[in-house]
């Protein structure tokens, strides 16, 4: 059989960037040619030169050479893989008409309300219906897909990085990132950006009533920084914006708690880190987290800053639970698919695609 050729599309969120780098290197070690298209810049930042596939720039989603130009990069290609809705739409397009099997990978589901919900669902149908196969990183994604009309509809968890979030740093220096940040003698929560970051916010209001007051660092630069600057300065919030989301790893082994209370793809990469470097969770019950993180983080109900706020405060005050929790993690992480697991399903799901009459 000839070699077979890959191109990777990926719409730009952390999450699934990790797993393209991961999936791509795997790929590439197993004899497949690899092609992975993304914003000019992004290759570096998501480390693709050392993957040793070759990397594409393709125009931001709000630019209308984007399909062109994906269009061109996919020719050739026996399986287009799209990670992410607008990713999945954008080559739904470019494929029209020429048959190459389609795989899409949703790795979190977009929330939103009105006219931009209807627009949403719209773009989720019209992706789940391009794909010859929609792999969900969760049954509640799974299950989306196949509401919006997928053919085929699978269960793929990703598997995060293990070089991402190491178990056990080979040189930690907690003392110096919480001497940087402020928290020296006082507790240190990490969260992310998110959709829903409000609550977040409302949490740390009540929460700022203890001595010492906790200091909430939160990662993530985007569209969402410059309403939680403003807030978090009009109201004197104990509250730092920490940088992006390659800072998590080692901003969670300085944590005492990792904090989720919104919705979107980087709730499920602090989870993930949370767990596998054994920091105790809060998390809002959203985006399939409780199916990742089983009996091994506290869960509150989304959008309830009181009970976030509240779970919060007794883990602070309660170190046996929070030993607990960090044990209850690492074992949890212990049994999420390898990149080895996630690698060799991906290429199954390719072989049966390509072995296909209509592939």
């Amino acid at each position: 059989m000839s070699q077979l050729r890959t191109v990777q599309v990926l719409g730009g969120g952390a999450g699934s960037s990790a797993h393209v780098s991961s999936l791509a290197a795997g790929l590439v070690a197993r004899g497949v040619q690899v092609t992975v298209c993304a914003p000019a810049g992004s290759g570096h930042a998501h480390g693709l030169p050392a993957t040793g596939a070759r990397f594409v720039a393709v125009p931001r989603r709000s630019d209308p050479a984007a399909v062109a130009a994906l269009r061109t990069a996919c020719t050739g290609a026996d399986i287009v893989h799209a990670h992410g809705l607008h990713a999945a739409v954008r080559a739904g397009i470019a494929l029209s008409g020429r048959g190459t099997p389609l795989v899409v990978t949703w790795h979190t589901r977009a929330h939103a309300e009105g006219a931009r919900g209807r627009l949403l669902r719209l773009l989720e149908r019209r992706a789940a219906r391009a794909a010859a196969v929609v792999l969900g990183t969760s049954w509640e994604l799974v299950d989306r897909a196949r509401r919006r009309g997928a053919r085929d509809a699978r269960l793929a968890p990703a598997a995060m990085p293990a070089s991402r979030f190491p178990s056990a740093p080979e040189s930690p220096d907690d003392g110096k990132t919480r001497a940087e940040l402020g928290a020296i003698g006082r507790p240190l929560l990490v969260s992310v950006a998110q959709r829903g970051h409000e609550t977040l916010l409302d949490a740390v209001r009540e929460w700022r009533a203890l001595d010492p007051v906790p200091l909430l660092a939160v990662v993530g630069e985007g569209p969402r920084s410059g309403a939680l600057r403003r807030r978090i300065a009009a109201e004197g919030l104990p509250v730092v914006l920490a940088g992006g989301s390659d800072d998590i790893g080692e901003l969670l082994a300085a944590a005492d708690i990792a904090v989720l209370s919104g919705q979107g793809e980087g709730g499920s990469l602090l989870a993930r880190g949370a767990l596998r470097l054994g920091i105790p969770l809060v998390a809002a019950r959203a985006d399939g987290l409780p199916e990742l993180v089983g009996e091994a983080a506290q869960l509150v109900p989304y959008g309830d800053a009181g009970a976030l706020a509240g779970a919060v405060v007794r883990l602070l005050g309660d170190p046996g639970q929070r030993e607990r929790l960090a044990d209850s993690g690492r074992a949890q992480a212990a049994n999420w698919p390898t990149e080895d697991d996630t690698i060799a399903h991906v290429l199954s799901v390719y072989d049966e695609l390509a072995q296909s009459p209509t592939g």
